[in-house]
């Protein structure tokens, strides 16, 4: 399940170009196509300055973007095969408000969860309302005045609909804005397993996505997946794979297992030959003034030590169990907080450093021994941190930590000398897997065959399928009476599609120096016709209408560039804006009753291909 996919769609069900109607067939002279040589100021990500430079959006203010009609053209066929799949994976499709009142958020916690995130304010009424950035809250509240028996389930319903999300710096274009499309589904089972469960319609859905990436002509990559805030078990995302990817994907190369790195699990490592934390101290502890170091960087460099010596210490609070959790790492690693969790059996929060201090942490200097002094503590130390003797150096490790004061840390800690007994103490000290994988950690999936490691690559997620389970019913009481009549939650499941943030993570996997390079799917156009003469009564706008209207008859979408404009304008125009095929039509190929045939993907100049044959040739290139 876990592969990496390149697109390769069938061409009888999954065609670029549709047999059933008509295309469309637009002149550019009649819409707005503002093509610009540079990108604007603002642009970092290729997808922003490709897409700003070929017209398709347009900037208001931060992360929030006009689409103009190029632009919609994409959004629109990406949204129509999200459309189609998820109906025929059995989906229904509504719409519900942007706007909703905050007390729904309330029932379920997550009005304080989202924090600044959340568009929040106040109407005439004086009505604490919001901008929905999901809508599990909405959904739920219509579920539960909707249905009240098993017998009206399972149900699956989707959205394709505006978020927002309030972005304290808005970025990369489409793939981080203030507000962005998405497709959101939400489904309803009285049970996990078996017909109708919660299993089953997961899996539809991964198939569903899958046949949607891959229509899109994306090259993606499945993996598993913290549920973040969204909540819930089992999780998925589908990552489009590029090198300006901005999340980390973890692949082993033998298995195909991939996860991202809050997820991804780790082969066993080799302990080492003394056990955790046995080593003589390699002298007496020695305490170092380290003022303005606020981070590990910081403190090697004034110590003239590696980060791989130094011991990371964070604190978090699981408020259920009224502990404090001390998580410690190499600092050249970090914290899991899905892996502190799960070890915790427990939830688990980043601790407020107010709280934490009065409790006696010295937040930023914190060492191990803080658990020693404070009271409730539970501390979870990774393999890599736990050790007392450096094998390979023959000698006592060499460890750096905070001294538990303000501006002070310590050298040569020693995990025997300076903790004692406490490590002995199972209920209060785990050694396990605490921190995020790395690639070249061992894989845990290669069946314990030794160099087996996990590799990075990079990618973008564009779609997130989540098992939330009774999370958001039971907070909102959506109970319905089972076949023995008991009241029980409703169990759901969460899958979403950031339809604008599809388009631009396609333009990031696939463009050139020259522009975009659309996949045929998803093209604003299938065919930009280009000729040399654009007199209405010339020999070459007379062929290209009437090849406009026979590729239209064949499904395609033709955009006919009648500007008055020099040819190397309009061959970059073309390029840049990404058109898998272009005809240009001159007097030399119009003399041979031909066109000049060019796909986008083609270097040099094109071929010419005559004109009786050009449905045909433009139909086998488009799929």
């Amino acid at each position: 399940m876990n592969a990496t996919h390149a697109a390769n769609a069938d061409a009888d069900s999954h065609s670029a170009i549709s047999t059933s109607k008509r295309g469309l067939i637009q002149v550019w002279s009649r819409t707005l196509i503002p093509t610009a040589k540079e990108a604007p100021a603002d642009a970092e990500a290729i997808s922003h300055k490709l897409l700003a430079r070929g017209g398709f959006i347009r900037r208001v203010s931060a992360g929030v973007y006009t689409y103009l009609p190029l632009g919609w053209r994409v959004l629109g066929k990406v949204a129509e095969i999200v459309r189609q799949e998820m109906n025929a994976a059995g989906a229904s499709e509504l719409l519900m408000p942007a706007l909703a009142p905050v007390d729904l958020l309330k029932e379920t916690g997550r009005a304080e969860d989202y924090g600044d995130l959340l568009f929040r304010f106040t109407d005439r009424h004086q009505r604490d309302t919001y901008l929905g950035p999901t809508h599990e809250e909405v959904i739920t509240d219509l579920m539960r005045s909707a249905i009240t028996s098993y017998r009206q389930l399972p149900l699956n319903l989707y959205q394709i609909q505006t978020k927002f999300r309030d972005e304290f710096r808005p970025r990369a274009g489409l793939l981080r804005g203030r507000e962005f499309v998405m497709k959101d589904a939400y489904s309803f089972h009285m049970h996990i397993e078996g017909p109708g469960g919660l299993n089953d319609a997961y899996d539809a859905m991964y198939r569903a996505y899958e046949n949607i990436f891959t229509r899109c002509g994306l090259d993606f990559t499945v993996v598993e997946a913290e549920a973040g805030p969204i909540g819930g078990s089992a999780s998925h995302e589908f990552m489009v794979n590029t090198e300006s990817g901005e999340d980390t994907i973890l692949v082993c190369p033998r298995t195909g297992y991939a996860a991202n790195v809050e997820k991804c699990e780790i082969g066993r490592r080799k302990e080492p030959g003394k056990g955790y934390f046995n080593g003589d101290p390699l002298g007496d502890l020695e305490e170092v003034h380290t003022p303005e170091c606020p981070g590990i960087e910081d403190v090697c460099k004034l110590l003239k030590t590696k980060p791989r010596n130094m011991l990371k210490t964070v604190v978090f609070r699981a408020p259920e169990l009224e502990k404090w959790i001390v998580a410690v790492v190499r600092g050249d690693h970090d914290v899991n907080e899905g892996k502190v969790r799960d070890l915790a059996g427990s939830r688990v929060e980043l601790a407020d450093a107010a709280a934490a201090t009065k409790a006696g942490f010295a937040i930023g200097y914190v060492s191990p021994r803080a658990a020693l002094k404070v009271e409730n503590v539970i501390m979870l130390i990774d393999r890599d941190a736990a050790v007392g003797f450096d094998d390979e150096a023959g000698k006592a490790m060499y460890w750096v930590t905070g001294a538990d004061k303000k501006d002070f840390h310590v050298k040569k800690f020693n995990w025997r000398r300076d903790m004692g007994a406490a490590l002995d103490d199972a209920s209060k000290v785990k050694v396990a897997d605490v921190r995020n994988a790395m690639a070249g950690d061992p894989s845990p999936r290669a069946g314990g065959a030794e160099g087996v490691q996990l590799e990075a690559k990079r990618g973008i997620e564009v779609g997130h399928i989540f098992k939330l389970g009774v999370k958001y019913s039971a907070a909102m009481k959506f109970e319905v009476l089972d076949d023995n009549q008991q009241r029980r939650p409703v169990i759901m499941g969460c899958y979403g599609i950031g339809v604008s943030r599809t388009v631009a993570s396609c333009v990031e996997m696939s463009h050139d120096d020259n522009g975009i390079v659309w996949p045929a799917a998803i093209a604003p156009f299938h065919v930009i016709i280009t000729p040399m003469d654009v007199d209405p009564t010339s020999k070459a706008m007379e062929v290209a209408c009437k090849l406009s209207g026979a590729l239209s008859e064949a499904g395609m979408d033709v955009l006919i560039d009648d500007r008055e404009e020099r040819p190397g304008v309009k061959f970059k125009d073309a390029d840049l804006i990404g058109i898998p095929v272009r005809l240009t039509i001159g007097d030399k190929a119009l003399a041979e009753d031909s066109v000049e045939f060019k796909q986008r993907t083609d270097a040099g100049k094109g071929s010419l291909v005559k004109i009786g044959d050009v449905v045909r040739k433009c139909a086998g290139a488009l799929g």
